[in-house]
Parts: structure tokens; sequence; C-alpha cells
């Protein structure tokens, strides 16, 4: 078996040496065995407004009165939201309130409990 590295786009096991450069057959990725192995992704921190680390499942208190979009009704300050759930995007937290539902907020409107 070959000691080469997997592909690092892919991470397919079939790469071969082609001159001083390896190849994926299976992608196309093309890369220099001299350099170095792509760092990997950094994992998204979520702070709330206090400075805080959040992670999935925690309990969070809302810090100030929310509008609801296209409703008349708002989130109200001191709201409890528990079993929270991290995602990407500019409202970085889903989560279900008491008497209004499905929810996406912001971490810099809420403060870890």
């Amino acid at each position: 078996m070959s000691d080469l590295p997997p592909c690092p786009a892919c991470a397919s096991a079939y790469t071969y040496q082609d001159g001083v450069s390896l190849v994926c057959p299976e992608c196309g990725h093309e890369w220099s065995a001299a350099e170095p192995a792509a760092p990997a992704e950094e994992i998204k921190v979520v702070r709330d407004a206090v400075g805080n680390v959040l992670s999935d499942g925690d309990s969070v208190t809302v810090i100030k009165d929310l509008k609801i979009k296209g409703s008349a009704s708002v989130v109200k300050i001191g709201t409890k939201v528990r079993n929270i759930r991290l995602v990407d995007g500019d409202h970085d937290i889903d989560c279900k309130i008491d008497g209004i539902g499905a929810m996406k907020l912001k971490s810099e409107f809420v403060r870890r409990e």
C-alpha cells in the first residue's frame, strides 16, 4: 500500500504522485507534497451579551424586549429560553419560546443562566 497522504479536498486514499505534486484521481485536486497540510477549520465560538461562551442545550435569558417581525407580539425582557441550539448565520440561536413557538435569536440579546 502507498504511504502517500489522503486528498485534503475529498479525503480519498487513491492519491498518486506526478513529479513533485500529488494528484487525486477522484476530485482532480492537485497539491504540492512539500507544502504543509491545510489547517483544520476553526470552530466558531458563540458568546452571549456578557461574553460567556454558549453551547447547545444551554438555558439563556433575554436581556432586551424583542419585537417579532410580522407580528404584534414581543419577547419580553427576562424571558427564559431553555435548550438552545447554535446554528450558523446572522441569528445564531434556534430555540422554542413558551407561548410564541420556534424562534431564531441573536446571541447579543441573551445572557447565559
